[in-house]
């Protein structure tokens, strides 16, 4: 991926970027799904059960912020993401955010697996790559919010939206049980640059404990 990304057409970039987390094994198959904002009142997001390896501009759909209605999209059988409620809600919450990332990675799943029963965060390691986050502090307490897997997403949505609508995580992602991260950002490159920073602690973090 040479260049920013916000330099791309948005469903172009997040193209690139699903290609790029499949190769790497963090959107195995048709898991996860990526969007971006392209103004205050709608995102782009993947449509449902489409290959992460091999999207195009037509496996996007265009979604309303305020309620996650579909308002475009380019096959009519296409559905949209299982979790777009939780795409619109981190929008809602957060007038910065131009960019959100959802994947399924193993060091996500074994974290979640290390927290304990009923926990609503997970403490991440205090390492270099925490900086990425843009925190500064020396070996700050940063804790990444945790929230419990269900089958139905728009339950974790209104619980995302509720509990950060008061309380503003210190980073801007989340993780979700046996299930895998979500990152947002100012923009496609932040929020893909973070990802991968997430994964990286995590990966150590898991390593750590393996030990």
């Amino acid at each position: 991926m040479a260049g920013t990304l916000d330099a791309l057409e948005p469903r172009a970039a997040l193209a690139q970027i699903a290609s790029d987390f499949h190769a790497r094994g963090w959107m195995s198959g048709t898991a996860g799904n990526l969007s971006a904002r392209v103004d205050d009142g709608h995102f782009w997001i993947t449509a449902s059960g489409k290959p992460k390896g091999r999207l195009d501009a037509d496996d996007f759909m265009l979604v309303r912020v305020t309620d996650g209605a579909v308002v475009e999209k380019r096959r009519a059988e296409d559905k949209p993401s299982a979790e777009t409620s939780i795409h619109a809600a981190l929008y809602r919450c957060f007038a910065r955010a131009r960019a959100c990332l959802h994947g399924h990675t193993v060091a996500a799943c074994l974290a979640g697996d290390r927290a304990r029963k009923g926990a609503n965060s997970l403490r991440l390691p205090p390492i270099e790559m925490i900086k990425g986050f843009d925190i500064w502090q020396q070996n700050p307490r940063v804790d990444l919010p945790l929230f419990d897997n269900t089958l139905d997403v728009t339950k974790i949505a209104k619980f995302l939206e509720a509990r950060f609508s008061k309380s503003p995580p210190a980073i801007t992602a989340l993780m979700i049980r046996g299930h895998g991260p979500t990152v947002w950002g100012a923009g496609l490159q932040e929020a893909y640059n973070r990802f991968e920073i997430l994964e990286f602690v995590l990966q150590y973090a898991a390593r750590r404990s393996a030990r």
